[in-house]
Parts: structure tokens; C-alpha cells; sequence
């Protein structure tokens, strides 16, 4: 039986989830894209706010795939992961909320602030990340990780919801139009993230260092430890090649929920029903991950991790020969079976197969494998859309990352992993 303070910590770290999630569903995949073609660059091509918000989303992804092995690293030499957190979150709560005051036509100031964002939420989640071995028990892990990532569907979604409603009919809620109400919308969701984020600081404890070195030093250190960790990487085979698996196929989970709306629009689907869609995505993950916590215990983690790789590979085909809105609908809630489930299940396997004192470090590699995927996949799939004119060709190339990923977590030895990092973290 956890303790009370034990269980206040467990609760405080997954609602962080419930906290951020509400930027990656209300800004990051609905109104941002949206408002940055048909607000801040009104007047120009389509094509040119698609590459540029193309190439935003690509630097901020390049800079945190860079930096977060390194902070990472300088986080673990401080004992400080907490305060990283901090710092990052409060980036992305500035930074989200900035976006209400930008006037239309300056998508440089808007691609500016933005990208700030993403840099903040992929930067504490980095850290959200590394803190879960410290208020998990490796027995609950998988739960407990699957809770985060439910927490983060359900709040995500509440807030889009009403968000949606205030675009639907602003005039409920006094505001002048659509364009104010997604400018709340952007403030809602600070002020969301600020909030939730405070049980993880308050409740969630870590261990320090027994001495706290200047930042300086950490630095130094920080960046010697990354060059050995290099090497240690290698040095743990099984997490090494769980790395190359999850970077494969979590690329074809970035691809899907980056392209989906984009692919729907190339399709003739109205924007009113692909928002809907994003609902229903959202609304659907949040038991389905609960479920796919459950079916790590009852089936094993890695076997839970192919059912979900399994049903993108046919979400993938649908995808590919869809023809009607209700099949966009059908194909959203496919999405919240196993989105969630995948990432919770992913991170819980990877924490396993790492060292206890490195995990700020490690998580930084295994989130900066993530972001790379965010880049990666979309190029792909924009490439073979260019080269055969034919969005439905474009995303039957994300089978291909899908299909390496599962082939790859197939050579993965977890029993010999989990093995290794026991001998490492007792001695």
C-alpha cells in the first residue's frame, strides 16, 4: 500500500500531463495551425504558411533534439529536475499566452513565440519524464505511466471542448467573434498549464546531490557526462536498440497526429469536422490508455506495445483508401485506442532498461529521439506527396516506419536489460 505522501506525488506527477496536454490539443494541433494560415499570413500563398510553419515546427524540434541530452545531463549533476521543469513550463505558459496579443500579418513574431512554446513544452516534458522513477514503484510503472498520459487526454480535451464552444458561439461567452475567441483560447491555456503544474511542484519530491555545484561547473560536467554517455548508451544494448525501435516507430505516431488534420483538408474534408475528429481522438484515449496501462501487466509491456503498432499499421492502410468524413471519424477514435497507449507503455520500457542516476540524462536522449521523429516523418511523407502528386500514397509511407520499429523492439532482450541496469544501480 503506497503512502499518503507517496500517492500526492503520483497524483501531482500525472496531472502535469492534464496540465500541458491542453498546448498540444487546443494550440499545437487546432487552433495554432489554423490561425497562423488565415490570420498571420493572410494574404500570402497557402504553400508559403504551410512551409512556414513547416519550418518553425523543425528548428524548435532541432533545438530541443540538441539541447536535451545535455540539460539533461547538467538537471542529473544538480539534482534539480524539478526547477528545470519549472523554467520550461514557465517559457511555454509566457510564450502561449503572448500569441493572444500578436496582430494579424506579423507571422514572424507569431512563428517566433510559438516556436518558444514548443521548445517549453517539449523541454519540461523531458523532465516530467525523468521524474517518473522517482514516484513510481517498478511494479506500477506501466500504471502509473498510462495514468499520466490519460490525465492528458481527458484534461486536454475538457479545455479544447470549451474552447471549441467559445469559436462555435463566442457570443455566449461576450466575445466579439471567432478571432477573439481563439485568442482567449490561446490565454485559457496558459493560465491552464500555469495551474495544474503546481501539485507536481508542490507534491512531487526528488533526491538531491549531497553537494551543489555552480551552474558552471554543471555545465562542464554536465557536458563531459554527455560524451559519456555516448559511449554508456552503447554500452546498454538493450536500451540502445529499444532507442532505434522507439525512434522508428513513435516517427509514424508523430507523422499521424502532425498530418492528420493536413491530410483530411487535402481530401475535401471540411475543418469543422477534422476538429471534431481531434475531439473525438481525445476523448477515446483517455480510457483506452488507462486499458493499454492494465494490458501491460496482463500481457506484457512489449507484447502491449505491437497490439497498438499492429492497429496503426491498419489505421495507416484505412487511411489510405478513406473516401467519406465518417471514416475520418472511425479512424480518429482508432487513434485514441492506441495513441496514448503506445507513448505510456514506451516510456514505462524505457525507464526499465536505464540506470536510476541517469535518468534525466537518458530520458533526454529518449526525448530527443522523439522530437527528431516529429521532423523526420513529415518529410517523409511531404517527399513522397511531392514525388507522386498523391496524398494517399504519402501516407501509406508511414507503414515503412512502423513496420522497422516493431521489427526492431522484436530484438530487444528486456528480461537481460532489466538484469543489467539491477547489477549497475546497486553497485
Amino acid at each position: 500500500m503506497a503512502s499518503h505522501s507517496n500517492q500526492r506525488g503520483i497524483y501531482g506527477w500525472a496531472l502535469y500531463d492534464w496540465a500541458n496536454s491542453a498546448f498540444a490539443t487546443t494550440v499545437m494541433a487546432g487552433f495554432f495551425p489554423v490561425f497562423f494560415k488565415q490570420v498571420w499570413n493572410a494574404g500570402e500563398p497557402a504553400a508559403l504558411s504551410t512551409f512556414r510553419l513547416g519550418l518553425t515546427n523543425s528548428l524548435a524540434s532541432l533545438i530541443v533534439m540538441l539541447a536535451a541530452p545535455l540539460i539533461g545531463a547538467v538537471a542529473d549533476q544538480l539534482g534539480r529536475r524539478k526547477g528545470a521543469l519549472l523554467i520550461f513550463t514557465a517559457l511555454g505558459v509566457l510564450m502561449t499566452g503572448s500569441l493572444a496579443w500578436i496582430q494579424a500579418g506579423h507571422w514572424e513574431l507569431a512563428a517566433l513565440a510559438y516556436g518558444l512554446a514548443v521548445i517549453g513544452f517539449s523541454g519540461s516534458n523531458l523532465f516530467y519524464d525523468a521524474l517518473l522513477i522517482y514516484i513510481a514503484p517498478l511494479r506500477d510503472v506501466d500504471r502509473i505511466s498510462s495514468l499520466g498520459f490519460a490525465l492528458g487526454y481527458l484534461g486536454g480535451g475538457l479545455l479544447f471542448s470549451l474552447n471549441l464552444l467559445m469559436t462555435w458561439q463566442p457570443e455566449w461567452f461576450g466575445l466579439a467573434d471567432r478571432g477573439e475567441a481563439v485568442r482567449v483560447a490561446f490565454i485559457s491555456v496558459a493560465v491552464w498549464w500555469a495551474v495544474f503544474s503546481l501539485p507536481l511542484l508542490l507534491w512531487v519530491h526528488e533526491p538531491g546531490t549531497d553537494t551543489r555545484p555552480s551552474l558552471r561547473t554543471s555545465l562542464v560536467t554536465g557536458w563531459r557526462q554527455l560524451l559519456t554517455t555516448l559511449r554508456e548508451v552503447r554500452a546498454l544494448p538493450e536500451a540502445f536498440i529499444f532507442l532505434l525501435a522507439y525512434w522508428f516507430y513513435i516517427d509514424g505516431v508523430g507523422t499521424i497526429i502532425r498530418m492528420a488534420v493536413d491530410y483530411g483538408l487535402s481530401l475535401g474534408f471540411p475543418d469543422t469536422s477534422l476538429v471534431t475528429a481531434l475531439l473525438i481522438t481525445q476523448f477515446v484515449g483517455f480510457p483506452a490508455t488507462l486499458v493499454f496501462g492494465r494490458l501491460g501487466g496482463l500481457m506484457g509491456t512489449r507484447n502491449a506495445i505491437y497490439l497498438a503498432l499492429g492497429l496503426y499499421m491498419l489505421i495507416t492502410l484505412w487511411g489510405a483508401f478513406m473516401s467519406a468524413v465518417w471514416e475520418f471519424y472511425l479512424l480518429a477514435a482508432g487513434v485514441g485506442l492506441v495513441q496514448g497507449g503506445v507513448q505510456a507503455l514506451s516510456r514505462s520500457l524505457f525507464a526499465r532498461l536505464i540506470p536510476l542516476h541517469q535518468s534525466a540524462e537518458l530520458f533526454g536522449f529518449y526525448n530527443m529521439l522523439g522530437k527528431f521523429a516529429a521532423v523526420l516523418g513529415p518529410l517523409l511523407m511531404g517527399t513522397v506527396v511531392l514525388a507522386t502528386g498523391s496524398p494517399r500514397v504519402g501516407i501509406v509511407s508511414v507503414l515503412l516506419l512502423f513496420v522497422t520499429g516493431f521489427w526492431l523492439l522484436s530484438r530487444v532482450d528486456i528480461e537481460r536489460g532489466e538484469a543489467r541496469v539491477a547489477r549497475i544501480d546497486v553497485s
